[in-house]
């Protein structure tokens, strides 16, 4: 199964080093670099692989610390949202793990904000309360209650690690809160059109009928697949009816035309597709059903059944133009596919 970008509960992870995550400062990383911190899975460990400065880790290590105080490193979201869980994952560091960590949040307008306005910004706010952590081990910190005058929508955080020590991997979970306005006015133009299923506009895959090769939510990743890995493809279907995927908009919006993207599927591509769209905003910011919608959702047709091709980016005109919240793709029968677009307006 596709592990370029972890999931839970439905959450992305908004750190994601595939998303444009990047740790861009700690005040510390003698033993081992930063950058680990973002990389997908859970790491590795090569028992006999040493450095001029010590045992080779993968992850991020700070030396011992001799002196009052605490390690710590920032990382830029590669989405900005908001946080509904956190992990700190210290697979692979057993007697060298810190003792607990912690986690600060921060909204940083604007581009070009340099490391040094952010080590000294004054909106730091807490996230994560100071959890104490196991060795060799997926670690959930205790989040902090999010409310008024803790902004919800975070672009960056800092993980304090007390006192020292190795962390393997940092998982920032959460939902994706775009700014509307640059995109809007990206998209100001007629011609124009924005994918309103992207991730990073706030997209997401509510349920599907299989994942079992890989997970729906490469459909809406903002690169091209990389492999065959790195899509939504279902088991062999072996009696009737056909697979699905039903993704929720970032915004509520009219569509235009839709992508379906088969790259890297050749044998195993699905013979046809059609789309289905609902318009429901009150659905927006309830939890789904196992089904992605309540039973009785009205969904209308958006595109026809129509034949697919192996290893192509097909491109279809969508003649409704009444808005729509969420849209279910149907593969018949089953098969792979690379990535979806949904190219429309936001209403």
């Amino acid at each position: 199964m596709s592990a370029r970008v972890e999931t839970l509960n439905g959450w992305v992870d908004l750190a994601a080093e595939c998303l444009g995550g990047r740790a861009l400062y700690a005040n510390d990383e003698f033993f081992a670099a930063k950058e680990n911190l973002l990389r997908p899975g859970r790491g590795i460990f090569e028992a006999e692989r040493y450095t001029d400065r010590g045992k080779w880790m993968d992850g991020w290590e700070s030396r011992r610390r001799r002196t009052p105080g605490h390690d710590w490193c920032i990382v830029r979201l590669g989405l900005p949202g908001a946080i509904r869980a956190v992990v700190v994952d210290t697979h692979h560091f057993r007697g060298n793990h810190p003792a607990e960590a912690s986690l600060d949040g921060l909204e940083a307008p604007g581009v070009g904000v340099s490391v040094d306005q952010l080590v000294e910004h004054p909106a730091w706010r807490s996230v994560a309360a100071q959890t104490a952590l196991k060795g060799h081990h997926e670690n959930r910190l205790a989040l902090v209650a999010q409310g008024p005058p803790t902004p919800n929508r975070l672009t960056h955080v800092r993980l304090n690690i007390y006192p020292d020590g190795g962390v393997a991997r940092l998982r920032v979970f959460g939902t994706v809160v775009p700014d509307w306005s640059k995109s809007l006015a990206a998209g100001h133009a007629a011609s124009d059109l924005i994918d309103l299923a992207a991730l990073a506009h706030g997209g997401r895959p509510l349920a599907c009928s299989d994942a079992f090769f890989s997970r729906p939510i490469n459909l809406l990743m903002p690169d091209d697949g990389v492999s065959m890995a790195d899509g939504w493809e279902t088991r062999r279907r072996r009696g009737l009816g056909h697979d699905w995927v039903v993704v929720q908009l970032g915004r509520r919006g009219t569509l235009s035309r839709a992508l379906v993207d088969t790259r890297h599927f050749k044998g195993n591509f699905p013979d046809r597709c059609s789309l289905e769209g609902i318009d429901a905003p009150e659905l927006l910011q309830s939890e789904p059903s196992p089904d992605g919608l309540p039973a009785d959702a009205a969904w209308r047709p958006l595109l026809p059944s129509v034949p697919l091709a192996a290893d192509t980016v097909h491109g279809f005109d969508l003649a409704d133009s009444e808005p729509v919240t969420h849209v279910r793709l149907n593969i018949i029968p089953d098969g792979g596919v690379s990535r979806l677009r949904l190219l429309g307006r936001p209403v």
